[in-house]
């Protein structure tokens, strides 16, 4: 089985709906598992028309934090001087630390260096994972991290895991994960193990910087990658500018399309609608899977 991956240095660019409308276009010819890896803002499941309660969702433990046992503490304030985060205050009228759970990390720094034992490190629900059926055929699985809540990397990790179990057992042959924006934890964890990386972009200094930091996470992988250009023709001078840098990586551009935001608006994959940048879309998939499945 292979794994492709959709990521983007800056957000609203285009990647989910890249990401949506490529995985209706495999699953036309091969088994498909599509999953969304943004698990702060995971929209993937709207691009395709999924409405929320079609998932089965199970909540998971990636997260841990400190939790203090009052009476072991001595009140020496080592645990408060160890925490960098400063998720750790001192209550004067107790003589007893107070911890932030929206501040701990759980690192666990607080719990080694007391002498009394009395800080314990308990792991917390900090999400849900997902899985439903879309009216394309194939099985999307998605996650979400709980406000409040810290370790959506570890969401996205639990996330793929599932989502490969359920590739195996639908002899799935193609992953096809849509990845947080950025170079965060999630996006790192989003990448890591692909196969192929499509990299989308606009013609915009801000998309180009973003671009470049993000191939960088994926250039330490080792994984190949190819680069698309959304909106190309807003700004055809950087268009060029991005294709000179992408070179021979470089997989298609797609054009301005008002039509393009109907089908957002409409919950449609842009594949699925007669315009010009889903015309697009189908010359960049024929492109992927040649790269995808290059020997």
């Amino acid at each position: 089985m292979k794994t492709l991956t959709i990521l983007s240095g800056k957000g609203g660019v285009g990647k989910t709906m890249l990401s949506s409308s490529l995985a209706v276009l495999f699953a036309k010819q091969t088994k498909v598992v599509a999953c969304d890896c943004d698990v702060d803002a995971s929209n993937l499941a709207l691009a395709l028309g999924i409405e929320e309660s079609a998932f089965e969702w199970q909540e998971i433990e990636t997260s841990e934090k400190a939790k203090l046992i009052e009476e072991k503490c001595n009140g020496c304030k080592k645990c408060l001087q160890s925490c960098v985060f400063s998720a750790i205050s001192w209550n004067e009228e107790k003589n007893k630390p107070e911890f932030n759970r929206f501040l701990c990390e759980g690192c666990g720094a607080c719990s080694l260096i007391c002498p009394e034992n009395a800080i314990e490190i308990e792991r917390v629900k900090n999400g849900r994972i997902g899985s439903a059926k879309s009216m394309y055929g194939f099985t999307i699985v998605s996650g979400q991290l709980k406000m409040g809540e810290a370790g959506s990397g570890k969401i996205v990790d639990a996330l793929k895991e599932k989502a490969l179990a359920i590739a195996e057992k639908q002899r799935a042959e193609l992953l096809i994960c849509d990845s947080a924006a950025g170079i965060s934890c999630p996006v790192i964890a989003s990448i890591r193990g692909s196969d192929f990386v499509v990299a989308v972009t606009e013609p915009s200094p801000a998309s180009f910087r973003d671009l470049k930091r993000a191939l960088q996470i994926v250039n330490y992988f080792n994984i190949p990658y190819g680069i698309v250009i959304n909106k190309w023709d807003i700004n055809k001078e950087l268009s060029e500018e991005i294709e000179r840098f992408a070179s021979d990586k470089f997989l298609g551009r797609i054009s301005y399309d008002k039509k393009v935001i109907d089908a957002i608006v409409n919950l449609t994959p842009v594949v699925e609608t007669e315009c010009k940048a889903a015309k697009e879309i189908v010359k960049i998939k024929g492109r992927v899977k040649t790269q995808l499945y290059k020997p």
